[in-house]
Protein backbone atom coordinates (compact mmCIF):
# COMPACT_ATOMS: atom_id res chain seq x y z
CA UNK A 1 0.00 0.00 0.00
CA UNK A 2 1.23 3.58 -0.79
CA UNK A 3 2.52 5.62 1.94
CA UNK A 4 2.54 9.38 2.39
CA UNK A 5 6.49 10.72 3.37
CA UNK A 6 6.61 14.24 5.15
CA UNK A 7 9.99 15.86 3.95
CA UNK A 8 10.90 18.71 6.32
CA UNK A 9 13.35 20.81 4.08
CA UNK A 10 14.91 24.57 3.52
CA UNK A 11 18.16 25.63 1.97
CA UNK A 12 21.81 24.18 2.57
CA UNK A 13 20.53 20.21 2.82
CA UNK A 14 22.60 17.40 1.70
CA UNK A 15 21.73 16.86 -1.53
CA UNK A 16 21.63 13.29 -2.02
CA UNK A 17 20.44 12.90 1.38
CA UNK A 18 17.21 13.69 -0.05
CA UNK A 19 17.55 13.04 -3.93
CA UNK A 20 18.65 9.44 -3.07
CA UNK A 21 15.84 8.41 0.14
CA UNK A 22 13.39 10.51 -1.94
CA UNK A 23 13.86 8.78 -5.68
CA UNK A 24 13.86 5.05 -4.07
CA UNK A 25 10.18 6.17 -2.14
CA UNK A 26 8.83 6.89 -5.06
CA UNK A 27 9.99 4.27 -6.69
CA UNK A 28 8.31 2.04 -4.42
CA UNK A 29 4.84 3.43 -5.10
CA UNK A 30 5.06 5.91 -2.24
CA UNK A 31 4.29 9.74 -2.36
CA UNK A 32 7.30 12.02 -1.51
CA UNK A 33 5.65 15.87 -0.01
CA UNK A 34 8.17 18.65 0.87
CA UNK A 35 7.48 20.99 3.37
CA UNK A 36 9.11 24.37 4.02
CA UNK A 37 8.16 27.47 5.03
CA UNK A 38 5.91 28.70 2.40
CA UNK A 39 4.42 26.34 -0.95
CA UNK A 40 6.09 27.22 -4.27
CA UNK A 41 9.68 28.21 -2.78
CA UNK A 42 13.15 26.58 -4.44
CA UNK A 43 15.59 25.06 -2.23
CA UNK A 44 19.00 24.32 -2.98
CA UNK A 45 21.41 21.55 -1.85
CA UNK A 46 24.73 22.60 -0.45
CA UNK A 47 26.02 20.75 -2.97
CA UNK A 48 24.73 22.74 -5.77
CA UNK A 49 23.22 19.60 -7.43
CA UNK A 50 19.70 19.35 -6.69
CA UNK A 51 16.83 22.29 -6.31
CA UNK A 52 13.36 21.31 -5.04
CA UNK A 53 10.12 22.84 -4.94
CA UNK A 54 8.42 22.83 -2.03
CA UNK A 55 5.08 21.10 -1.89
CA UNK A 56 3.54 22.56 1.24
CA UNK A 57 3.51 24.82 3.37
CA UNK A 58 4.40 24.11 6.79
CA UNK A 59 1.47 26.27 7.90
CA UNK A 60 -0.82 23.99 5.37
CA UNK A 61 0.27 20.42 6.81
CA UNK A 62 -0.55 18.38 10.00
CA UNK A 63 1.43 14.92 11.26
CA UNK A 64 -1.96 13.12 10.94
CA UNK A 65 -1.91 13.36 6.95
CA UNK A 66 1.05 11.36 7.35
CA UNK A 67 2.31 7.98 7.08
CA UNK A 68 6.15 8.82 7.49
CA UNK A 69 8.69 11.25 8.15
CA UNK A 70 11.76 11.84 6.33
CA UNK A 71 14.72 14.33 7.74
CA UNK A 72 17.69 14.63 5.77
CA UNK A 73 21.05 16.52 7.21
CA UNK A 74 23.04 19.47 5.66
CA UNK A 75 22.27 22.69 7.66
CA UNK A 76 18.30 22.45 6.98
CA UNK A 77 17.68 20.55 10.13
CA UNK A 78 19.18 23.16 12.23
CA UNK A 79 17.73 25.75 10.37
CA UNK A 80 13.99 24.05 10.34
CA UNK A 81 14.55 23.76 14.44
CA UNK A 82 14.52 27.31 14.83
CA UNK A 83 10.79 27.51 14.26
CA UNK A 84 8.63 26.14 16.24
CA UNK A 85 6.53 25.17 13.98
CA UNK A 86 8.56 22.30 12.56
CA UNK A 87 9.73 21.47 16.47
CA UNK A 88 5.62 20.74 16.97
CA UNK A 89 5.33 18.77 13.69
CA UNK A 90 8.39 16.29 14.70
CA UNK A 91 6.87 16.36 18.06
CA UNK A 92 3.69 15.53 16.65
CA UNK A 93 5.23 12.95 14.66
CA UNK A 94 7.18 11.25 17.06
CA UNK A 95 4.68 10.84 19.76
CA UNK A 96 2.66 8.87 16.67
CA UNK A 97 4.41 5.93 16.48
CA UNK A 98 4.36 6.44 13.09
CA UNK A 99 8.21 5.62 10.93
CA UNK A 100 10.76 8.50 10.96
CA UNK A 101 13.86 8.35 8.85
CA UNK A 102 16.68 10.46 9.30
CA UNK A 103 20.09 10.85 8.38
CA UNK A 104 23.27 12.80 9.17
CA UNK A 105 22.03 15.85 10.83
CA UNK A 106 18.36 15.43 10.31
CA UNK A 107 18.46 14.07 14.07
CA UNK A 108 18.59 17.75 15.35
CA UNK A 109 15.02 18.13 14.57
CA UNK A 110 14.71 15.17 16.58
CA UNK A 111 16.80 16.31 19.48
CA UNK A 112 14.90 19.83 19.67
CA UNK A 113 11.23 18.06 19.46
CA UNK A 114 12.61 15.97 22.79
CA UNK A 115 12.04 13.03 20.07
CA UNK A 116 15.60 11.11 21.18
CA UNK A 117 15.88 9.69 24.92
CA UNK A 118 16.29 6.09 25.14
CA UNK A 119 16.35 5.36 21.13
CA UNK A 120 18.76 3.90 19.57
CA UNK A 121 20.39 6.06 16.50
CA UNK A 122 23.59 7.27 14.90
CA UNK A 123 24.46 10.60 13.13
CA UNK A 124 26.96 12.64 11.54
CA UNK A 125 30.01 12.17 14.23
CA UNK A 126 29.61 16.05 14.05
CA UNK A 127 26.20 15.38 16.95
CA UNK A 128 26.70 12.40 18.67
CA UNK A 129 27.64 14.13 21.62
CA UNK A 130 24.25 16.12 21.09
CA UNK A 131 22.62 12.79 21.03
CA UNK A 132 24.23 11.16 23.67
CA UNK A 133 23.67 14.43 25.78
CA UNK A 134 19.64 14.23 24.79
CA UNK A 135 19.44 10.69 26.09
CA UNK A 136 20.03 9.08 22.63
CA UNK A 137 21.89 5.41 22.73
CA UNK A 138 24.26 6.35 19.94
CA UNK A 139 26.14 3.79 17.74
CA UNK A 140 28.27 4.39 14.98
CA UNK A 141 27.10 2.30 12.44
CA UNK A 142 25.75 2.89 8.44
CA UNK A 143 21.86 2.13 9.92
CA UNK A 144 20.64 1.77 12.95
CA UNK A 145 16.46 0.74 13.51
CA UNK A 146 14.85 1.50 16.60
CA UNK A 147 11.51 -0.11 16.18
CA UNK A 148 9.87 3.10 13.25
CA UNK A 149 12.93 4.96 13.92
CA UNK A 150 16.11 4.37 10.75
CA UNK A 151 18.68 6.48 11.50
CA UNK A 152 21.99 6.76 9.57
CA UNK A 153 25.12 8.93 9.34
CA UNK A 154 25.99 9.94 5.85
CA UNK A 155 25.49 9.81 2.35
CA UNK A 156 28.22 6.72 2.06
CA UNK A 157 25.25 5.09 4.18
CA UNK A 158 22.26 5.72 2.10
CA UNK A 159 21.75 1.87 0.29
CA UNK A 160 21.25 1.15 3.86
CA UNK A 161 19.02 3.80 5.20
CA UNK A 162 17.31 3.52 1.85
CA UNK A 163 16.38 -0.27 2.26
CA UNK A 164 16.21 -0.04 6.14
CA UNK A 165 13.50 2.51 5.29
CA UNK A 166 11.50 1.01 2.43
CA UNK A 167 11.36 -2.39 4.37
CA UNK A 168 9.94 0.00 7.79
CA UNK A 169 7.56 1.49 4.92
CA UNK A 170 6.44 -1.68 3.56
CA UNK A 171 5.58 -3.06 7.17
CA UNK A 172 3.92 -0.46 8.46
Amino acid sequence: MSKKIAVLITDEFEDSEFTSPAEAYTQAGHEVVTIEFKAGNIVKGKQGKAEVNIDKSIDDVNAAEFDALLLPGGHSPDALRGDDRFINFTKEFVASGKPVFAICHGPQLLISANGVRDRKMTSVKAIAIDLRNAGADFYDKEVVVDDKLVTSRTPEDLPAFNRESLRILNAA
